[in-house]
């Protein structure tokens, strides 16, 4: 018995030619062609917004901080001149002076005056004092306030793969893996 009972290999049937090449790659080109016009428009839009939006939205933020200081400044000044006012002596507002001691023939009896004050300029007096007290503690207390310097961080937190790598890592990482795609299909068709 010279023959093999199984064959599972026939010479014929195996051809050492590559296998016919597709006829178009128009879907894998347009994808290609698609996810490059991706790429190059968000470049395009993130220069954009590098060169045009990032230095508006600076020179805004720089010109609320000047006007914030501007205010700040005027409150400081304000607050001092008005200690500086209230450190000097106090005037009074409400001063009582004594009618003349002349002699008058009048119809109606005139009451001598005496040396007590009147019932509400002694209060009025004593108000005046204790509100003008009061609006010099607060002015005291804000002009205080306004020099006291609270830190303010103005540096972002540094974390993440785009930190580590930068927006050139970035660039090349999307130029490789575009790269990849065609050199998979290259390989794929040519083998």
């Amino acid at each position: 018995m010279t023959e093999e009972p199984f064959e599972f290999f026939d010479d014929d049937e195996f051809d050492d030619s590559p296998p016919p090449e597709e006829a178009s790659n128009r879907t894998f080109l347009l994808v290609a062609g698609i996810l490059g016009a991706i790429l190059i428009l968000s470049l395009i839009l993130m220069a954009v917004y590098a060169m045009v939006v990032v230095p508006n939205r600076r020179s805004a933020q720089n010109t609320q901080v000047a006007q914030i200081n501007a205010q700040n400044t005027q409150v400081a000044m304000a607050s001092g001149l008005t200690a500086e006012a209230q450190s000097w002596t106090a005037t009074p507002t409400a001063t009582s002076t004594q009618p003349p001691m002349t002699a008058t023939s009048s119809p109606t009896p005139v009451i001598a005056p005496t040396d007590t004050p009147a019932a509400g300029l002694a209060q009025d007096s004593d108000r005046d004092s204790q509100l003008t007290a009061t609006m010099g503690a607060l002015f005291t207390q804000q002009a205080s306030n306004l020099l006291t310097v609270t830190p303010i961080s103005t540096q972002l937190p540094s974390a993440g793969f785009a930190d580590d790598v930068g927006l050139p890592g970035l660039l090349a990482l999307a130029g490789a893996m575009i790269l990849v795609i065609f050199l998979a299909r290259r390989l794929r068709t040519s083998g």
